[in-house]
């Protein structure tokens, strides 16, 4: 069986580095951002027959338009990272509340729908694997961050309730909350 990722947020940042990652393993890939020219070139970097897509991982139609294409392109997706997300760094009494629903429709509710998406197949299969990408800031908390905090803690919540709904039916699904030092990844 195929070997199919599917890395939504993967044209930039951690994602990108995923994708790199997954690439040398040997996984075919969907790179899916909103830019779907940002999207080719991060695909073309990585050679071989990966596949670019754009998507707004906070609409439902977008998601599944996107799950379609990838499955009739690469085969169905077996390997599923959800590192799309948006900061939008204001005190709350400054934020805007378009601000907090763009970010939490991103970084929580994007990761949802994916998800959702993607365990049809993975459920069919009897097998499959999610990585959500947290952050620490959603553990921990930090002055500035309250929306973003608060989306990336939803994700720690729904990654872990999701893990349990579909354990039995061989699929992993786990969070990582990385931290950043001066624009140094540690794990």
């Amino acid at each position: 069986m195929d070997k199919v990722c599917a890395v939504f947020g993967g044209s930039r940042g951690i994602g990108r580095a995923v994708a790199q990652l997954m690439a040398q393993k040997g996984y075919r890939l969907a790179i899916i951002a909103r830019n779907l020219e940002v999207a080719k070139a991060a695909a073309g970097e990585l050679g071989g027959d990966h596949l670019a897509f754009s998507c707004d991982v906070a609409k439902e139609r977008d998601v599944q338009n996107t799950f379609e294409e990838m499955e009739k392109n690469l085969g169905r997706v077996n390997f599923l990272v959800n590192a799309a997300g948006i900061n939008r760094d204001s005190l709350l009494v400054r934020t805007k509340t378009e601000d907090m629903i763009s970010q939490l429709h991103t970084n929580l509710l994007g990761s949802m729908l994916t998800c959702k998406v993607a365990l049809k197949t993975m459920i069919q299969q009897q097998r499959g694997s999610i990585v959500n990408v947290g952050s620490i800031i959603g553990l921990k908390g930090n002055s500035g961050q309250s929306v973003y905090s608060a989306g990336k803690g939803g994700l720690v919540g729904f990654s872990r309730a999701l893990a349990k709904e579909v354990a039995r039916k061989k699929i992993r699904v786990n969070v990582v909350a990385p931290v950043t030092v001066t624009g140094i990844c540690l794990h």
